[in-house]
């Protein structure tokens, strides 16, 4: 096909690997001999990974280092996996838990970078389209193929996970073309969310823009802006949601009786339903606004984890099948997120856009780590069921400053002639 290349078979296999089997077998391998509060630091140096993009992403804008960042990245999650179960130690677990997500973010930094300074920009959106179908596509059989293994054997799960990885360097070496852009040169805004289920810390679109210090020294001036006062919205609900998602298969299983292999299951299916989902939600998003959709996802969050928390303490029949269906209540509003709040962050970001996506990316990342963290020590005092209870509290704070302010102007006070509504 025209628009696919071999090395696009790279980002597949580590969709598989990182976004479809280690966010699974992790917390269940960790689970076995350790609580929930060693699990949330497990997770959250996992997700922390996602924060050392800035620095993967001047390396290969400097030194064109690109090549040897996707292979090298590929090189560490696989070590951080494969490695995970000779760890006894708590310290070694993390240490290589953040290898992992190091790798994983060395590796998706530089993905769009293949596509933006090789082809003409009339390529781009099918091009990165076609990339995120793999990653995505990825994503989704790692899933399965958790739910097949992780209930018996993590350990050799999390081997497998390493061994794929490695498989994904060949079409990385000689797949791809080696960008030919003059350094230094402005790097073009691509307002693409990210197409696959919620784990975009290690998302290829979402490490593509990346913060330095003087945006994050802007954002600090520009305090109080519908720019700022979003984030600190998307903070609150993304880490409350990362602290279901970190915990996922062993919530499931603690709480509502659901194995790791239907949990698993589960999460394949919300995946693959939400790659569907991807489509009318930017036709909802351009028609009706993003900032709508954004109050509508959140909203329908809001509800999904009321009902699991409800089912956590209510013993009523059939109740594994009604979390799962909850579940994917939550999974599925993950599309419609993921497209409004890219549009939203592209119309409210202070002079560059570009600067904008990469101070939210790191927003992101950092939400998930303290999610992660925060859920490990809720479910250490409180037990597993408190963790949607935290859902319930971040996303619904998140909704109330989405609802309580209108985003209608630019943080420089120019109005924009569509506003998002």
């Amino acid at each position: 096909m025209k628009w696919v290349e071999g090395w696009y078979i790279s980002y597949a296999l580590l969709g598989l690997a990182a976004a479809g089997l280690m966010p699974i077998l992790l917390p269940l391998l960790v689970g076995r001999t350790s609580g929930a509060a060693n699990i949330g630091f497990v997770m959250a140096a996992f997700s922390l990974g996602g924060l050392t993009s800035p620095v993967w992403g001047g390396l290969a804008d400097r030194f064109r280092l690109h090549q040897w960042l996707l292979r090298g990245g590929l090189i560490c999650t696989a070590a951080g996996a494969a490695g995970f179960p000779f760890a006894p130690l708590l310290s070694g677990r993390i240490g290589l838990a953040l290898l992992s997500g190091v790798g994983l973010a060395a590796a998706s930094t530089v993905a769009n970078l293949f596509i933006v300074e090789v082809h003409p920009q009339a390529e781009w959106d099918v091009r990165i389209g076609w990339l995120q179908t793999f990653y995505g596509g990825g994503q989704v059989a790692g899933l399965l193929l958790a739910g097949m293994i992780g209930q018996y054997a993590p350990e050799k799960g999390l081997w497998i996970a390493g061994g794929i990885t490695l498989v994904a360097i060949p079409p990385a070496v000689f797949g791809m073309r080696r960008p030919s852009v003059v350094p230094n040169l402005p790097r073009p805004v691509l307002r693409h969310p990210a197409h696959h289920a919620e784990w975009p810390v290690g998302s290829p679109q979402h490490l593509y823009h990346h913060p330095n210090l003087a945006a994050l020294r802007r954002l600090v001036a520009s305090f109080g802006t519908p720019f700022s006062l979003f984030l600190i919205a998307w903070l609150f609900s993304f880490a409350g949601s990362a602290a279901f998602f970190s915990f996922y298969p062993v919530l499931m299983q603690a709480e509502y009786g659901v194995s790791p292999g239907r949990s698993s299951a589960a999460y394949a299916l919300a995946a693959a339903l939400g790659l569907i989902l991807y489509a009318p939600a930017g036709k909802w998003s351009a028609s009706k606004g993003p900032l709508l959709i954004l109050r509508g996802a959140l909203g329908l969050r809001i509800a999904a984890f009321i009902a699991v928390t409800v089912l956590a303490f209510a013993q009523v029949p059939a109740r594994g099948w009604l979390a799962i269906l909850s579940f994917l209540v939550v999974v599925l509003a993950w599309s419609l997120l993921s497209v409004s709040s890219t549009a939203l962050i592209a119309y409210l970001s202070p002079e560059n856009e570009g600067e904008g996506m990469g101070i939210f990316n790191a927003v992101t990342a950092f939400s998930g780590v303290i999610g992660a963290a925060l859920g490990g020590w809720v479910a250490s005092l409180w037990g597993y069921g408190a963790i949607p209870v935290m859902g319930i509290v971040g996303v619904a704070l998140g909704f109330l400053m989405i609802i309580s302010k209108r985003f209608d102007s630019h943080p420089t006070g120019q109005k924009h002639e569509e506003v998002p509504q």
